[in-house]
């Protein structure tokens, strides 16, 4: 069956209130982004409380997959759009639908009808009982469960009426924008790329930050962030790529430091240079992908040590999740076949044989002292040479 209609659902959107409105015309703005790039006519419309894609000559798969990555989405239904010429024409669409839908009737089904058009004759009621009595008479096989259907087969009266019984997940969530911009500390890892998703679909928008250690990380290792960027784009939108050149502070602190602290105070001052990027691009936190205990770095103390550093919120929405959980989630994305690619980033050249787990924040900072009158000029210029790449 060929669809020229799709009913957008949405879920938490729909217990704002008064405000409601905002994050509608969010959903629009964001829906009109992901089809912009497709083959197709689309016009989206919110009408009476309902947001609709009519589409023609489109691709369907390629439009519902566009949809299924648009955060504020709960489901995507492809549906007919009829008008109202009675109640017989209408048992003919819809007997005709459930006809082409579905060749195999051996299936059980429902009609759950809603009358939001009061002038209408029949009510939600007689609907269901009339358009079910109908479907029966026109094929024998299918039965009536109105517990567990196979198929519910939903009637809208509206100005038009929607005729549909497919629903198809969309991400849930909310739309991207509606909540400010956080600045993702995004490496070539597993981790980070699923924190920015899982940010973003909180509506947040989404800048990032890498930093690249040339000679000792390679051009791939960067073109490996940029494909992890754009990723994530699929989702949260255009995303800003600062990649700041961090190889002269990591030597410095790798020459002054303790090894066993190299990775903590190196974090630490990664966390500096992004809150300083995130402040001038107008974010309102930062986001890392760090997960309790993964890795020595990621200790209670350790997390404690590099949030030190740190005025702006951090947010770090894998906190509890084991490593098996994220690769899902990575792979459900896309990202993980990218993020395993063997290219090191900055921070795995120079990793101690033996990181501290337990530091000491009054150790840290005696040990950050080694780098006074050396490490302030090595991040102004760190600063100043930033390369952006924009991702859409």
């Amino acid at each position: 069956m060929t669809f020229h209609s799709f009913l957008i659902k949405y879920a938490e959107i729909g217990i704002k209130g008064k405000n409601r409105y905002l994050f509608e015309d969010a959903l629009i703005r964001q829906i009109r982004r992901a089809l912009k790039p497709l083959e197709g006519e689309f016009k989206v419309l919110k009408e009476d409380g309902r947001i609709y894609v009519n589409a023609e000559n489109y691709d369907y798969e390629e439009t519902v997959e566009a949809l299924r990555r648009v955060f504020g989405i709960a489901a995507i239904c492809p549906m007919l759009q009829v008008v109202d010429e009675g109640f017989e024409a209408l048992c003919e669409t819809v007997i005709s639908y459930m006809d082409e839908m579905y060749e195999d009737k051996k299936i059980t089904f429902k009609v759950q009808a809603r009358r939001a058009r009061k002038n209408y004759p029949l009510d939600s009621n007689q609907i269901n009982m009339d358009m079910g009595e109908a479907i029966l008479n026109a094929f024998p096989e299918i039965r009536v469960d109105v517990h567990h259907p196979d198929v519910l087969l939903q009637i809208e009266v509206r100005q038009k009426i929607n005729i549909y019984s497919l629903a198809i997940p969309g991400p849930g969530g909310m739309p991207v924008g509606t909540n400010g911009k956080a600045t993702l500390l995004l490496s070539g890892g597993i981790d980070s790329p699923v924190a920015g998703y899982m940010i973003a679909k909180r509506g947040v928008v989404i800048d990032a930050v890498y930093f690249h250690a040339p000679p000792y990380t390679s051009e791939r290792a960067k073109q490996k962030v940029v494909d992890l960027a754009r990723k994530v784009s699929r989702y949260s939108g255009p995303v800003s790529l600062s990649v700041v050149n961090f190889t002269d502070i990591q030597l410095a602190i790798y020459d002054k430091c303790p090894h066993e602290e190299l990775t903590i105070i190196m974090r630490r001052y990664m966390m500096r240079i992004a809150e300083r990027l995130a402040d001038t691009n107008g974010s309102l936190g930062l986001i890392t992908g760090e997960s309790i205990g993964q890795v020595a770095s990621q200790t209670m103390k350790s997390l404690a040590a590099t949030n030190e550093v740190c005025t702006m919120p951090v947010y770090r929405p894998l906190i509890g999740f084991d490593k098996q959980e994220i690769v899902e989630i990575a792979k459900k994305i896309d990202t993980f076949d990218i993020s395993i690619q063997p290219f090191e980033d900055c921070c795995t050249i120079f990793v101690a044989k033996h990181p501290v787990t337990k530091p000491n924040i009054n150790i840290i900072k005696r040990s950050e002292t080694n780098l006074e009158g050396i490490i302030e000029p090595l991040v102004e210029t760190a600063l100043n040479t930033v390369e952006t790449i924009w991702i859409d």
